[in-house]
C-alpha cells in the first residue's frame, strides 16, 4: 500500500509539472519564426506528455490479486495449440506438455498448415488434431483468429486455454487460473508470456517485464486487462455470445446499408418521374416512407426479420399499383425510339437497329417500377448467412492481423470482466535475430493500429471511460515513431543551421523541463517495481521506422483495402550474419546526429554559433545516440543455432 501511495503522489506531481511545462511551451516559448520545426517539436512533446499521463492513470489502480479459489472439479476444458509452419518437433513438445497438464482436459493441435507429418506425430502422443474443412476454401482465412474460430465450432469445452506453438505450459496452469471463473462475469484470465531462450542481456527486449507485470496489473485494476493471444484461458459462453452479437451486428449493418442504398434509388426515381403524374409521385413517396420507417424500426431494436418482411410486403403492394403506369411510360419510350430510327432502317422498325435501341434504353433513367423492383431485389439478396465467410459466427475478432486486443475489448463492451494473473505458467521462445523481432513488432503494431482505426475504443459503446482510455493508451503508444523523428531532427536543425525551436534562455528551459523529466522517470522507476524499464523506453523511439511503417500500412489497409500479410514468428534464428541492413534508417539518423554535432562545434569555434544553445543540443544529441545504441547489441547478437533442448 505504501508503494501504491508513493506512486500516486509521483503521478500527481508528474501531471502538474507536465501541464506546467506543456502550457509554457505552447504559450510562452514557441519560436514562431521557425514554426516549421517549433510546432512539430512542441506537438511531439505534447504527445509524450499525454503518453505519460495515460501511463500514470494505468498505474493508479495497479492490482496485485490474491490467489484465486481452488477450481471446482469436472469443468470441461479444451487446450488449443495454434500452429502454421512451426517445426514439427517443437509442436510435439508443446503438445506433450499440454497433454500432461494436471487438471483434466482435452488437448487439440490446430494446424493451419494441414501437414500430414504433424498429424501423424500428434496422433503418436495421444493429442487431438484439427485443421480447417472445405468450407474455408476460397473464403477469408483470418489467420490465427480464423484457426481458433474454426476449432470453437467443432469442440465443446466450457473453457479454452490458448497456447502458441512454442508456449510450453506448466502442469498446474489450469489449477492456478480456473478458480477465477467462479465469478460468472469473468470471461478471460491472461497470464504472462515468458521466454526461456532469452539471456540476462535480452537484446531485443522480448521479456517486456514492465508490460507483463505493472502495466497489465494496472489495466486489471480498471477491469481492462486484455487478451495477448496466448497463455490465456477464456470462457466459451462469453466467446459465443461475442460471436452471435457480432453476427447480428453484421447483418444489421448490411441491412441498414442496403436500405440506405434503397433510399437513394427511390429518391432518384422520384426526381426523374413526371411531376404532373401525381399518382406516381405519391407511390414513390410511400415507398420512401416505408424504407425510412424500416430503418427507424431496426435502430429502435425491432427484430430485423419482422421489419424487413413488413417492408417487402408494403413494396409488393405498391409495385402492383405501379405496373400500369410503368407500361404507359414504356410505350412512350418505344414510340420515341421508333421515331429516332432513320427511314433507311425500315420505316421506323426499331428492332432493325439493335445498337441504337440498346443505346437509347441505356441512356434512359431507371423507370419508377424498375427502381422499386431494384429495391425488392436488393432486400431479397441480403446475405443473412454471411456466404462470403466460411462460417457465420466468428467469436474471435477478425478485424486485424492480431485477434487478441479487439476480442477482449468487445468482451468488455458486453459487460464481461477480465483478469490478469501475474504468475509465469508457460515458457516460450522469443525471436533470436533482429529480422524476426522486427517482423513480430511490425505485426503487433499493425494489428493494434487496425483496431484503433476500425473500432476506436474512445467511441465504443459499453466500455467505461477508464476502459476506453486503457485500450487507447496501448494504441497511442504505437504512434511514437512520428514523435521520434522530430526528437532526432530538432537538434540537427539547430546545430547545422542555428535555428532554435524554443524562444527562451537555456536556463529557463532547464528550469521548466528538468523537474518534469525527473518526475516522469521516477514514476517509471516506482511503477516498474525494480524491473528494468529503460530498454523498453529506448525501443519505443529506436524502432521509429517500424512504428511509422505499421501506422501507414495499417491505414492503407483500413481505408484503401491494401492487404497485410500475417507472418508467423519463426522460433529459431533465420540469419546468422549481422543484419545491419535492417537498421539503415537508424544508422542514417545516427550519422546525421554525429555530423551535426561536428558542424555545431565548428560554428562555435568560428564564432557564429551560440555556445550555451550548442551545449544543450549536444547533450540532446548524446541522449538520442544513447537511445539508438540499443540496436547495437541487437544487430550483433548471433543467438543460438538451434532450439533443441529448449522447454
Amino acid at each position: 500500500m505504501t508503494r501504491l501511495a508513493s506512486l500516486r503522489v509521483i503521478v500527481v506531481l508528474t501531471a502538474i509539472l507536465g501541464i506546467n511545462y506543456i502550457a509554457w511551451r505552447w504559450f510562452f516559448s514557441l519560436n514562431w519564426d521557425a514554426w516549421w520545426i517549433a510546432v512539430p517539436l512542441v506537438a511531439a512533446e505534447t504527445y509524450s506528455f499525454i503518453d505519460a499521463l495515460m501511463f500514470g492513470m494505468t498505474m493508479w489502480r495497479a492490482r496485485a490479486r490474491q490467489l484465486p479459489p481452488t477450481p471446482a472439479r469436472g469443468l470441461a476444458v479444451d487446450v488449443f495449440i495454434t500452429t502454421y509452419d512451426e517445426d514439427v518437433g517443437l509442436v510435439v513438445k508443446t503438445a506433450t506438455k499440454a497433454r500432461d497438464i494436471s487438471y483434466p482436459h482435452s488437448t487439440w493441435v490446430l494446424d493451419d498448415g494441414a501437414r500430414s507429418d504433424l498429424a501423424d506425430a500428434i496422433a503418436g502422443v495421444g493429442v487431438g488434431y484439427l485443421t480447417r474443412g472445405g468450407s474455408w476454401n476460397g473464403k477469408p482465412l483470418h489467420a490465427k483468429a480464423g484457426n481458433l474460430n474454426n476449432a470453437l465450432m467443432v469442440t465443446s469445452g466450457e473453457f479454452i486455454l490458448v497456447l502458441d506453438a512454442d508456449q510450453a505450459a506448466e502442469a498446474r496452469i489450469l489449477d492456478e487460473t480456473l478458480g477465477y471463473f467462479e465469478n460468472e462475469q469473468v470471461a478471460l484470465v491472461q497470464t504472462p508470456q515468458f521466454f526461456g531462450n532469452v539471456g540476462p542481456r535480452d537484446p531485443f527486449g522480448s521479456q517486456a517485464p514492465l508490460f507483463y507485470g505493472p502495466i497489465q496489473q494496472g489495466k486489471d485494476g480498471w477491469n481492462a486487462a486484455f487478451f495477448c493471444g496466448s497463455n490465456a484461458v477464456l470462457r466459451r459462453e462469453a466467446l459465443m455470445q461475442l460471436g452471435v452479437t457480432g453476427y447480428v451486428d453484421e447483418v444489421e449493418r448490411s441491412i441498414l446499408t442496403a436500405l440506405k442504398g434503397a433510399t437513394k434509388v427511390i429518391s432518384r426515381a422520384a426526381h426523374g418521374a413526371p411531376r404532373e403524374n401525381e399518382t406516381l409521385q405519391l407511390a414513390l413517396q410511400e415507398v420512401l416512407r416505408n424504407v425510412h420507417q424500416t430503418r427507424s424500426d431496426i435502430r429502435d431494436g425491432r427484430p430485423i426479420a419482422a421489419a424487413t418482411y413488413k417492408l417487402q410486403r408494403a413494396i409488393a403492394v405498391i409495385s402492383e399499383s405501379m405496373v400500369a403506369l410503368d407500361m404507359q411510360l414504356l410505350a412512350k419510350d418505344l414510340a420515341a425510339i421508333a421515331e429516332m430510327v432513320p427511314a433507311s432502317a425500315g420505316g421506323g422498325d426499331y428492332l432493325r437497329d439493335l445498337d441504337l435501341t440498346v443505346a437509347t434504353l441505356a441512356s434512359r433513367e431507371l423507370s419508377p417500377l424498375g427502381a422499386v423492383e431494384s429495391v425488392q431485389t436488393l432486400l431479397r439478396s441480403l446475405d443473412v448467412v454471411r456466404a462470403d465467410q466460411a462460417q457465420p459466427i466468428m467469436p474471435l475478432a477478425t478485424i486485424s492481423v492480431t485477434e487478441d486486443m479487439a476480442t477482449s475489448m468487445r468482451l468488455q463492451s458486453l459487460g464481461w470482466s477480465t483478469v490478469y494473473h501475474n504468475e509465469i505458467l508457460a515458457t516460450g521462445l522469443a525471436p533470436e535475430d533482429l529480422g524476426t523481432m522486427l517482423k513480430q513488432r511490425l505485426r503487433w503494431a499493425q494489428g493494434t493500429i487496425q483496431v484503433m482505426l476500425r473500432q476506436n475504443p474512445l467511441v465504443q459503446k459499453g466500455l467505461t471511460v477508464a476502459q476506453r482510455i486503457m485500450y487507447f493508451s496501448t494504441m497511442w503508444s504505437y504512434l511514437s515513431g512520428f514523435a521520434a523523428v522530430v526528437y532526432f531532427a530538432a537538434p540537427i536543425v539547430f546545430l547545422v543551421f542555428g535555428v532554435l525551436p524554443v524562444a527562451t534562455t537555456a536556463w529557463l528551459f532547464f528550469l521548466q523541463f528538468l523537474p518534469f523529466m525527473i518526475a516522469n522517470q521516477v514514476m517509471f522507476l516506482i511503477a516498474g517495481k525494480g524491473n528494468p524499464t529503460w530498454r523498453g523506453q529506448q525501443y519505443s523511439l529506436a524502432l521509429f521506422p517500424v512504428w511509422i511503417k505499421a501506422t501507414v500500412s495499417a491505414a492503407a489497409n483500413v481505408y484503401f483495402g491494401r492487404p497485410l500479410a500475417f507472418v508467423v514468428t519463426p522460433k529459431s534464428r533465420q540469419d546468422a550474419q549481422p543484419q545491419v541492413r535492417l537498421v539503415i534508417p537508424q544508422l542514417l539518423v545516427a550519422g546525421a546526429l554525429v555530423t551535426a554535432s561536428t558542424i555545431g562545434l565548428l560554428r562555435v569555434l568560428l564564432g557564429i554559433g551560440e555556445p550555451v544553445g550548442t551545449l544543450v543540443n549536444l547533450l540532446w544529441v548524446a541522449f538520442d545516440l544513447v537511445i539508438l545504441s540499443v540496436l547495437v547489441p541487437a544487430v550483433r547478437y548471433r543467438g543460438r543455432t538451434s532450439t533443441e533442448g529448449e522447454h
